[in-house]
């Protein structure tokens, strides 16, 4: 007997953390599914659901209640109101107790199977978040439509354009956690961005990242098209997930707009410069200065100087912001290296 409990406290403890607002049309149904997967893996894992009601205003928190009723291993955690999602994360971190922590999307949009290939992933390679990405070789996105599919899509790639370490996919929030990493992160963002968020600072401590190939799959999520209020505006997530780019290497944006910008006022500057030059060449008066043929060239071009000296002023500004960043960014990273550190004693 004291054999089998051994056995039993081996096995990798896996919580699923499952974010939900206003989720009655389809909860019952992925909740069901869930279990009767992780039972299946009972031989590999053990486990634990947390099913975290964001403040919902349907049937959702009453639902999820009856799991807990039923199951043990089933637990419930109610926001008064509606946090939205990078707060629901957050307190599935705070509360989930398994060695794993992997989050899913309640309309399964992401087969379950992957709670197996990513808790697996993690501990054969032993990273501290594996990543389900639908972008990357060996992936695929089926049934989303068009429009979110594309803006999705170049987010991502814009992000990847941005950050320093490169992956396919930013803005998932299909992932496995390794618990004593995710638990010493300080997360702020409130909503959608924190999963940029959490790939942002993990890159910061040099946490080790896999992703594996995902089939992100919205034919069963289409069936429920006006069921369900819960889904994200296209707009909205689409801004958000550009300006989150901008926290992993805001200066390069600078850099790039002060170094175009200054290319534009060259090109200007030494126009004038050589028409300037080309008639004091032509003069032959003995009054014939560089200062002379310069206002000639004013008095006859007088936009083109404005254009030239107000565009290279601009560069050396945007330029300097683009350093300044640069200079906080690497503040930033101590300090959030640091604070991190001493979370950890």
């Amino acid at each position: 007997m004291q054999e089998k409990n051994n056995d039993h406290n081996l096995k990798p403890f896996v919580s699923i953390i499952l974010p939900c607002y206003n989720e009655e049309a389809i909860l019952q149904t992925s909740v069901n599914n869930i279990i009767k997967y992780l039972e299946s893996k009972s031989h590999k894992y053990r486990w634990e659901i947390l099913i975290i009601d964001d403040g919902s205003k349907d049937k959702t928190g009453e639902m999820a209640d009856e799991f807990n009723s039923q199951y043990d291993n089933i637990r419930v955690i109610h926001h008064p109101v509606n946090l939205n999602l990078g707060r629901a994360l957050q307190t599935g971190f705070r509360h989930a107790k398994g060695d794993i922590f992997i989050v899913l999307d309640i309309d399964l949009s992401y087969s379950i199977e992957y709670i197996e290939q990513m808790a697996d992933k993690l501990s054969e390679t032993y990273s501290d978040i594996v990543i389900a990405s639908p972008y990357m070789k060996g992936g695929q996105v089926i049934a989303v439509p068009f429009l979110r599919k594309i803006m999705s899509l170049w987010v991502n790639k814009f992000m990847r354009l941005a950050a320093q370490d490169k992956y396919h996919t930013y803005t998932g929030m299909v992932r496995a956690y390794r618990k004593s990493f995710i638990q010493t992160l300080n997360l702020k963002t409130k909503d959608y961005e924190i999963n940029p968020e959490i790939l942002y600072k993990a890159m910061i401590l040099r946490a080790r990242i896999v992703e594996i190939p995902a089939h992100l799959d919205w034919t069963e999520q289409n069936k429920y098209k006006g069921k369900r209020t819960s889904s994200i505006r296209i707009l909205r997530g689409f801004f958000s997930g550009i300006m989150s780019a901008f926290i992993f290497r805001p200066y390069i944006f600078f850099l790039a707009l002060g170094t175009l910008l200054m290319i534009l006022s060259m090109y200007e500057l030494i126009w004038l410069l050589y028409d300037t030059l080309s008639t004091l060449s032509q003069s032959h008066g003995l009054g014939s200065t560089f200062s002379s043929s310069l206002a000639l060239q004013f008095k006859k071009n007088p936009q083109s100087f404005m254009v030239g000296g107000i565009t290279f002023i601009a560069a050396i500004q945007v330029l300097s912001l683009g350093f300044l960043s640069l200079q906080s960014k690497r503040y930033f990273e101590e300090l959030f290296h640091l604070g991190t550190s001493f979370k950890k004693i």
